[in-house]
């Protein structure tokens, strides 16, 4: 293969992972994996203690609405 060749090669390899790059995207929007993006974050750091999860929940909705 001349250093020429060698573009008929990749150009068509980069164009699956583009292709397959963009079906994932879809995908994931498909399936709602973008829907709730702060619940897990959010759970992670409440996790053994319910109410006060919830009284931190009530009190940064209530500082976001004032």
């Amino acid at each position: 293969m001349s250093d020429n060749d060698i573009w008929y090669l990749i150009i068509p390899i980069a164009m699956i992972f583009v292709v397959i790059a963009i079906a994932l995207f879809f995908w994931s929007v498909k399936s709602d994996q973008f829907e709730d993006l702060d619940r897990q974050g959010s759970n992670i750091l409440f996790d053994d203690d319910r109410d006060s999860h919830r009284q931190a929940q009530q009190h940064s909705d209530h500082d976001q609405s004032a």
